[in-house]
């Protein structure tokens, strides 16, 4: 498995630090709203990373968190007249929602960061004893400074930071770019700290609920997000693991591209925010996935009439030609193994693990379906065969994490298929036409 790793620029090969073990960690949803399509793309891109290591024999154990403790979630409450609690058990449901309307699996943990306190309480303690944070009036900010290497992730250096940064005259912090690990406040949820009264700063959260999940490991194979996410936020993480245990967190950073709708960066002021359930209940999650991952992961992304139209086009075409294959095989009997075409399913995987190329996947996906249609239109099938290419397509779709449910024939249905081709042998076309209308109906022509 190849991978592009953000950290270091460059394809690399993966190496998981546990034999056959993938341990991944990738940023979830601060929970005050719907997500929005762009939010959606790191649910699909992730979890087909995740079904492609399964694939290739992995264990993979992926870790995806809930930011429950936020300014926008205080502010959503207030306005709507309730407790935050309420804002973000609706959001965490509605974002769960859409996970698994995209056909995505839920993750094999989802901390909270309201029931990661005391453990984020005293990971700040710690920083602050080693000399890497310091207290203000109750506020506790990290210093960017006392660690080497600040900007690495995001190809940035401190001193272009610093003429970037805004300097505030009244600022407590010693330097502008240092950041908040602990708010001194009154307002929303609270909890009693050896600083404060408060609440934690947003970059801290996902280091310690790392450490938690993963019993201790300061260094995971896989950590991944959005590119908005890679300043500040994981530059941030990285930044406090290497002063609490001197490693960088991950090996592996991956990063996801950009959505942009009709070519343009979706934002509140263009008001072209489309929500994700809006979306799937509009064309559906597989052919919303599809257009996901019709794309690159690492580039960006531009959702129109048209990318939505070859979506639906190329996945009617995948699902047309394997109903006539499962029918073919239905009538003849003969049950699908669990072997697969391995001459056209290598391309498929070689596509997926040179770094995710999902295009180049997808090519050989159509070919295989090719294929497929040219063993169907054969005089004399090869049903041996036949069934190989359909466990090729059915395994193809697996990683892609597009849902396919297989044609069953009932009896009766196997019966009613030999009449309608009996009474269009016998040019009984009027019985012809109730058998067909009749297998239309049932879904199978």
């Amino acid at each position: 498995m190849k991978l592009f790793n953000s950290m270091n620029q460059t394809i690399e090969e993966f190496k998981p630090i546990h034999e056959h073990e993938v341990n991944m960690y990738v940023c979830g949803p601060t929970v005050y709203n719907y997500p929005h399509i762009g939010n959606a793309r790191p649910i699909v891109v992730f979890d087909t990373l995740k079904r492609t290591f399964q694939a290739l024999g992995y264990k993979v154990k992926m870790v995806s968190n809930y930011t429950d403790v936020d300014d926008k979630i205080i502010k959503v409450a207030k306005e709507c007249g309730v407790s935050e609690k309420e804002i973000t058990e609706k959001f965490i449901k509605a974002y769960n929602d859409d996970r698994l309307a995209l056909h995505a699996m839920m993750p094999d943990a989802a901390p909270r960061v309201t029931e990661t306190m005391d453990a984020i309480i005293a990971f700040i303690e710690l920083l602050v004893k080693k000399g890497h944070a310091y207290e203000i009036d109750g506020d506790v900010y990290f210093r960017v400074n006392s660690v080497e290497s600040y900007g690495k992730l995001s190809n940035q250096q401190i001193d272009d930071l610093m003429v970037g940064a805004r300097i505030d005259e009244n600022s407590k912090k010693e330097n502008p770019l240092d950041f908040t690990l602990w708010k001194r406040t009154d307002e929303g949820i609270q909890w009693n700290s050896p600083w404060s009264v408060g609440r934690p700063g947003w970059h801290t959260e996902c280091v310690v609920m790392i450490n938690k999940e993963f019993h201790g490991e300061h260094t995971i194979d896989i950590h991944g997000g959005g590119m908005d996410l890679k300043f500040p936020h994981h530059e941030n993480e990285i930044a406090q693991s290497r002063a609490a245990y001197e490693t960088p967190i991950a090996n592996y950073w991956i990063h996801n591209g950009m959505v942009n709708i009709d070519g343009e960066k979706m934002s509140k002021s263009l008001g072209n925010v489309i929500w994700a359930k809006d979306m799937i209940e509009k064309i559906g999650g597989n052919v919303l996935r599809w257009v996901f991952l019709s794309a690159h992961y690492r580039s960006p992304l531009n959702i129109n009439e048209e990318a939505i139209e070859t979506a639906k086009k190329e996945l009617q075409k995948v699902q047309t030609s394997l109903k006539q294959a499962y029918v073919k095989l239905a009538l003849a009997d003969v049950e699908i193994t669990d072997e697969a075409e391995d001459t056209l399913l290598t391309p498929f995987m070689d596509a997926m693990q040179d770094d995710m190329n999902t295009p180049n996947a997808f090519a050989a996906l159509f070919e295989t379906v090719k294929v497929l249609n040219q063993t169907i239109r054969q005089r004399e099938v090869d049903l041996t065969f036949l069934q190989r290419i359909v466990k090729t397509v059915e395994t193809m779709l697996d990683v892609l994490g597009i849902e396919n449910n297989r044609l069953i024939l009932s009896d009766e249905d196997k019966e009613l298929h030999h009449k309608w081709k009996a009474a269009v042998k016998e040019k009984d076309f009027a019985m012809a036409d109730d058998y067909r209308a009749r297998l239309i109906e049932k879904g199978i022509l």
